[in-house]
């Protein structure tokens, strides 16, 4: 009982854990800032719709990376250092663009009300909501949990119950953020709006040089090691 009880206590704990590294990178509040300035106002069911895809579209991006990411990587030779240093490069790109064109207070929008759940994936789930910087994370994750866990398999139940709550509980809140976005944006008003967008703008460039650094932070240790 007691062995059960700790493994009820290890599965929290990581599940705890990946709730913990991807909701930064994924940053939901800021990326809803993003997402209700490039689709603009649009009809509040269809915006639920597009709120749901890209919550969908998100979980099983991020889970297919957490499980599969390590033996794809393995598969072309790509380090995870390669992966931080090339994700964090596109995000710390789109953060600056983002921020240079909220700076000059035109809207993003490039979609009609016909054809915007066609881009539920792109741009909307990636790069915006789930971009190369998330991707990575969940790859790390993908190789770490099994030794947290003290499996020798990612597809042991501790650690796909882990991974499976974990990523559902971010792409929930993703939802939420998303969903009610349009509220916030009323509730802060224009000028309110526009600096949270230009904040999480700046945050998500911000993002994006931390994960380079740290990539190659990681790629001289092993350069040192040998």
């Amino acid at each position: 009982m007691t062995d059960i009880h700790k493994d009820i206590a290890a599965v929290i704990e990581a599940t705890i854990l990946v709730v913990g590294a991807l909701f930064p990178i994924v940053n939901p509040l800021g990326s809803a800032a993003i997402f209700i300035n490039m689709v603009g106002s649009i009809d509040r069911g269809l915006h639920s719709a597009l709120s749901r895809k890209i919550a969908i579209y998100s979980f099983f991006l991020l889970i297919c990376s957490l499980i599969w990411g390590v033996k794809i990587l393995t598969f072309f030779g790509i380090s995870i250092y390669a992966v931080q240093i090339g994700g964090g490069l596109v995000v710390a790109a789109t953060g600056w663009a983002l921020l240079a064109q909220g700076s000059s207070g035109v809207n993003t929008r490039t979609f009609s009300n016909e054809n915007i759940l066609e881009h539920a994936f792109y741009p909307y789930t990636l790069p915006i909501t789930v971009g190369p910087g998330s991707i990575s994370v969940a790859i790390t994750l993908g190789a770490h949990l099994p030794a947290e866990l003290r499996t020798d398999s990612i597809f042991s139940p501790k650690v796909l119950i882990a991974a499976l709550v974990g990523i559902a509980v971010v792409c929930f809140i993703v939802y939420i953020c998303y969903r009610y976005a349009a509220a916030a944006e009323r509730l802060l008003g224009t000028a309110g709006t526009s600096v949270v967008m230009r904040l999480s703008s700046f945050i998500l460039m911000c993002i994006g040089v931390q994960i380079v650094a740290t990539g190659i932070k990681t790629y001289l240790a092993t350069i040192h090691h040998f």
